[in-house]
């Protein structure tokens, strides 16, 4: 019906009725009004009614205050001026009601302002429901044809257009038989869809295949999209030097705004925002905690380490594995804390000094010639270099760096690796005799394809991590059928778990004997892992 006026707080809305009728408003009135106000206005059908029902009732309002007035204003005169002649008292009497009536014609001019309002808002409610209605009925995604592909060639598309049609795309892909265009087949949408993922979120054609090949298309998005957001800091308490509630207090005290990292760990801490640096409060300094990946306490977690054991580190730097293990061991036993760059071992003896680690012992030998130098370890922790995809949030140069070559490297590196991590363990060890396999990678052949080719080699089986989260190993990928125990392996990915990508098994040597046909053919047999044609295989 229209808002109510408040007539102590009129706004000022420009000429009215009375304006537009004098001489000479024309060139006045030029000024403020627009064609469109002095055009004609095609009403709907309910603004047509609505002003049908006005107009009745001004006219039912004016007649009666105009008997009303005739009445008051007689009365009055003759109380007045009971000696005026009635004719006086009849020029009077039209005097007050062209008064009256002009008041009335004011507000008779805001009325119809304020209708006019009513039904520009009404025409628009009446052209959003055109809108809505149209993208429910309107044609479905259709591929570009030839001529816009050779136009988007030379003349880009916004990134906003792209991610739309790359989520119209997805939905086809997801309701293929009901939403697909007819004649089209499902590789052009995929190969447009990767083009348009490769050009949306920066990556090479190579990589987006891989992950396309990984993720269900519904979840592959969530995984790019949590791969342009940084994980959460968080830090791991030295229990050798302080307690994780002490230490949360001294850290809240000096502004830090934390939380416990979850149920599944004991000693970690996420930091959400702080007033200092993290790194260099004298906590830190004192060694009471150590800045630390939340899935880099998931291998650790996963060996277990006990006090009194003989356990090794293959690839230890910076260090942090390597003085969890001795906070789990309470500086009892041995550590042996290798790596094979010396340059990032200097940041390993820096932490064990910092974090008061008394029980290791740092090494700089070739993980692969290891078994040569020293061996009977209860536990041997392999923590495998790689191409680093489940890290693209900290280095997103892996985006576009990593290519076919550099995982078929960084595989047959694995597999040498693994295998001489499984000859330094002491499968007689009473307490151990266990190896983690991790890296921080989520690709097929740098995991489940090292692992297998691990059982296949030597004397071992997989056993449960013990992590109570994480997706299960992959048994079936492609055409690839791996051992069924994989299973028991487990994968982290940063849209699922909210921290780095990661792989981690467990598995128990059972024998020091090295299968025969491992010792024969085990060189000639990795060195054809990787054949003339480049493709790599499990």
């Amino acid at each position: 019906m229209g808002r109510k006026l408040d007539p102590t707080n009129k706004v000022k809305r420009g000429p009215g009725k009375k304006a537009r009728k004098q001489q000479g408003a024309e060139t006045e009135l030029a000024k403020f009004l627009t064609d469109e106000e002095t055009g004609p206005k095609r009403l709907s059908s309910r603004g047509r009614k609505r002003r049908e029902m006005n107009r009745s009732c001004q006219i039912k309002h004016h007649l009666c205050v105009c008997q009303l007035l005739t009445h008051v204003v007689v009365f009055q005169s003759c109380k007045e001026n009971p000696e005026l002649l009635p004719i006086e008292r009849a020029a009077k009497k039209d005097k007050k009601l062209k008064e009256a009536l002009d008041l009335e014609s004011d507000e008779d001019d805001d009325e119809e302002e304020d209708d006019e309002e009513e039904q520009k808002s009404d025409a628009e409610m009446d052209e959003d429901d055109t809108i809505q209605t149209n993208t429910d009925e309107g044609e479905r995604f259709r591929l570009p044809g030839a001529e816009e592909s050779e136009m988007e060639g030379v003349t880009p598309l916004d990134l906003k257009s792209i991610h739309q049609r790359i989520k119209d795309n997805i939905d086809v892909l997801c309701n293929f038989s009901t939403k697909r265009e007819p004649g089209k087949d499902r590789t052009e949408y995929i190969s447009l869809l990767k083009k348009d993922l490769c050009t949306y979120y920066s990556y090479n054609s190579f990589l987006m295949e891989k992950f396309m090949d990984l993720f269900p298309l519904s979840e592959l998005v969530d995984f790019l999209e949590a791969n342009e957001i940084h994980r959460p800091v968080t830090i791991r308490t030295n229990t050798l030097k302080t307690r994780r509630r002490d230490l949360a207090q001294a850290l809240i005290n000096r502004g830090v705004n934390l939380d416990p990292l979850g149920k599944w760990s004991k000693v970690g801490l996420v930091i959400y925002d702080s007033s200092v640096p993290i790194g260099a409060t004298p906590e830190y300094l004192a060694g009471q905690y150590m800045l630390q990946g939340a899935s880099s306490f998931l291998p650790v977690m996963a060996l277990s380490p006990q006090e009194g054991e003989l356990v090794l580190d293959m690839s230890s730097a910076p260090g942090g594995k390597t003085t969890y293990i001795a906070q789990l061991m309470r500086n009892t036993g041995v550590i042996v804390a290798n790596d094979a760059n010396a340059d990032r071992l200097k940041s390993v003896v820096g932490n064990i000094h910092r974090l008061g680690v008394t029980n290791t012992v740092v090494s700089n030998y070739d993980g692969r010639q290891f078994p040569k130098v020293m061996g009977g370890f209860d536990r041997v922790l392999l923590d495998a270099p790689c191409s680093g995809t489940g890290v693209i949030a900290k280095d997103p140069a892996v985006k576009t760096s990593k290519d076919e070559a550099d995982i078929r490297r960084s595989a047959h590196l694995q597999k040498e690796l693994i295998l001489a991590a499984i000859d330094s363990v002491n499968a007689e060890s009473s307490t151990g005799g266990y190896l983690v396999y991790c890296t921080c990678s989520i690709t097929v052949e740098e995991n489940e394809c090292v692992v297998d080719y691990a059982l296949k080699k030597r004397n071992v089986k997989l056993v449960p991590t013990g992590l109570d989260f994480g997706t299960e190993g992959f048994t079936r990928f492609r055409e690839r059928k791996f051992h069924p125990s994989l299973k028991l392996s487990r994968r982290f990915y940063p849209h699922s778990h909210n921290m780095d990508g990661f792989f981690v098994a467990k598995l128990k040597k059972f024998s020091n004997v090295i299968p025969t046909a491992a010792a024969g053919k085990g060189n000639r047999s990795l060195q054809n892992s990787v054949d003339p044609t480049g493709n790599s295989h499990c």
